[in-house]
């Protein structure tokens, strides 16, 4: 396989499959390199640094667990449905990939960024449809925040002390009663 052949997008990908199994460190050249079965020459190819491959691997996790997400459910018309499925979402898939972006956070600028991108994002989404439910502005605000701030909870005891979670469908159950009104 030539440097021409393997495109960028698969030098991303093999990072942010890397970065969800071993964190920050396991986003190396050689290692990837093997994996993909090519040259570092073919990483070359494609980017100058590895720092440039954290930049575009982050942009790749923005693009499809942060704007995918969101975008899926912002095509559903009912505010309340929407924010069932957005929570659903959260609750359906395991934080593996979330949880290594936010231990990366805290030794890369660009990984930091991303990740408070992200939840600003989130929670914009969430309290506009908040408001569209008749909470007032600010309510609407800490409405979406305490949604946010159970995924974040819900997301350290997965990875943490999954034992105390129970059945996850049951806990998603629960939390959207409590937090949608």
């Amino acid at each position: 396989m030539t440097p021409e052949n393997l495109d960028r997008e698969r030098w991303e990908q093999a990072a942010l499959d890397a970065l969800e199994r071993g964190g920050l460190a396991a986003v190396a050249v050689e290692p990837l390199a093997r994996e993909l079965g090519v040259t570092k020459g073919s990483f070359y190819w494609h980017f100058r640094t590895r720092q440039e491959l954290i930049a575009a691997t982050v942009a790749r996790w923005e693009r499809l667990h942060v704007d995918g997400p969101l975008e899926q459910v912002a095509k559903i018309d009912d505010p309340r449905e929407r924010l069932l499925a957005l929570l659903g979402k959260a609750s359906a898939k395991p934080p593996s990939i979330f949880m290594r972006m936010l231990e990366a956070s805290a030794d890369d600028a660009a990984v930091h960024a991303a990740v408070v991108r992200a939840a600003e994002r989130r929670v914009a989404f969430m309290a506009r449809a908040f408001g569209e439910l008749g909470l007032s502005r600010a309510r609407a605000r800490r409405q979406a925040l305490l949604a946010y701030s159970t995924y974040v909870g819900r997301a350290h005891l997965s990875r943490d002390a999954p034992e105390l979670l129970g059945d996850p469908q049951a806990l998603a159950k629960h939390t959207a009663e409590q937090l949608i009104p």
